[in-house]
């Protein structure tokens, strides 16, 4: 109850509300919930009361996320909803160093919060071991669909007991995670709380743009919109880093959080985003469900999303908690059938809004200079070694010269291995025969260099 309080929760949430009954009772619990429902505390709370009682410094409860942002969210609820419980949580995942998760799996802890792929490497190199777990946690399942860890899901499930608590959350419920809730779950209790249609909350509106002129667009409604924090959307990493240039470049508090950045460099663009350093994140898709800021007032979707579902992620950043949002998506031609279907999921006819004074007639320009990689810098060609230029031949003429010496010991070389030949039978069947000088660049070897892979040894 003190983490509870200290947290500053009063009143359950709908989720909250029908998933801790269940999940304090040790039913198995698929819950169908949007991001920002309050889920997150909706097993972290149940999990912290079963594991009050038993063993310490064993792995009791595993947590799979499928971004390194949810992860450390999650972490962070179980530290704050836990502070008096003594129980230890630990984070996975890869981008970062393996032996300090070596250290803190080893060195005992109740609670693991991982990605898949870490995960994984470290059960194989037996760095953590499940058999004591007694709950299993697949959060945002759907979203790990999405990114091609169900393969990893269920190399993951041959290391855990079979007989334990599973608690499966998902936005959405595609048929693949219905067959993955079908194999982990066991006769499950099933709650749902505003399953697929986008929280009412959120107030939702069109801008049809040509993509050309979709910065110009956005820096033009960002100076008529009284906004707190803002979350963009993009849908490639370089685009999420160009628009965070050009939005800091027009003095804006801006940072872009994509898949490019180091860890370090994640964590601060996103601590800055919750503290308000940054009041404008750009993000890519990966982070949809990795940020838990309660005080975003627009998402804008630079980039509309590919499904109706993954729109729903990216909009449930806004209007959380009870609160109002704004949700602005910038629409081309091409965007037409995804809105059809967005607005079947709502009920409702999106409404179209232009900015006035902006100029939507501009041309688009030759080439795309706005989101062109830039060029590689080209290579300084190295400088003909000597022997190969006129320069280099006089040099190696000289005499007494190193250039000479060499070149007489190579022509003694040359001469040896033109000595009258052995037959067939006698001559050594490996090019490392000592003082068969000529075999030093036979193939299959290289000098100082190890082997050389041959036709059909395999990938380089």
């Amino acid at each position: 109850m003190a983490g509870v309080e200290a947290a500053g929760y009063i009143t359950p949430t709908p989720i909250q509300k029908q998933a801790i009954p269940p999940v304090m009772e040790g039913k198995d619990v698929m819950g169908l919930a949007q991001t920002g429902t309050g889920k997150t505390a909706a097993f972290v709370l149940p999990i912290l009361e079963r594991l009050l009682d038993g063993p310490r410094g064993k792995v009791r409860a595993l947590i799979i996320a499928p971004t390194r942002e949810l992860a450390e969210q999650i972490n962070d609820n179980i530290i704050e909803l836990g502070r008096k419980t003594g129980l230890r949580s630990t984070t996975v995942y890869g981008g970062v160093g393996l032996n300090p998760q070596v250290q803190k799996l080893r060195g005992g802890t109740e609670i693991v919060v991982a990605c898949p792929g870490r995960l994984l490497d470290h059960l194989n190199q037996k760095n953590a071991d499940l058999s004591h777990l007694e709950v299993l946690v697949l959060d945002e399942a759907d979203r790990m669909f999405d990114m091609g860890f169900l393969p990893d899901i269920r190399r993951i499930l041959k290391y855990v007991p079979a007989k334990r608590q599973t608690l499966l959350f998902s936005a959405t419920m595609p048929d693949d995670i219905r067959h993955l809730a079908h194999e982990v779950l066991r006769n499950p209790v099933t709650v749902q709380v505003g399953h697929t249609a986008p929280a009412n909350t959120v107030a939702h509106a069109l801008y049809p743009v040509p993509q050309h002129l979709k910065t110009g667009l956005l820096l033009e409604l960002l100076k008529h919109t009284d906004t707190g924090s803002v979350l963009i959307f993009t849908r490639t990493k370089h685009r999420a880093k160009r628009i965070g240039q050009q939005l800091e470049k027009a003095g804006y508090k801006a940072a872009s959080l994509q898949g490019n950045l180091s860890q370090n460099k994640r964590q601060e663009a996103l601590d800055g985003f919750r503290s308000g350093k940054y009041q404008i994140l750009v993000a890519t898709d990966i982070a949809a469900r990795g940020i838990d800021v309660s005080s975003i007032s627009h998402v804008i979707n630079y980039d509309i999303p590919d499904t109706v579902d993954a729109y729903t992620h990216r909009i449930g950043r806004t209007g959380r908690a009870a609160k109002t949002g704004d949700a602005f998506t910038f629409i081309t031609h091409e965007d037409e059938p995804l809105v059809r279907s967005i607005e079947r999921v709502l009920g409702e006819k999106i409404g179209r809004r232009t900015v006035m004074g902006f100029d939507y007639a501009k041309a688009a320009p030759a080439r795309d200079a706005e989101f062109a990689r830039p060029p590689r810098e080209q290579q300084r060609r190295r400088t003909p070694a000597a022997g190969r230029t006129e320069q280099g031949r006089q040099r190696a003429a000289a005499p007494g010269t190193r250039g000479q010496q060499a070149s007489a010991g190579y022509s003694a070389g040359r001469t040896a291995t033109t000595s009258p030949q052995r037959p067939s039978s006698d001559r050594p069947r490996t090019g490392n025969a000592p003082g068969n000088t000529a075999s030093r660049r036979s193939w299959g070897t290289r000098p100082n260099r190890g082997p050389v892979r041959g036709p059909g040894s395999g990938n380089r």
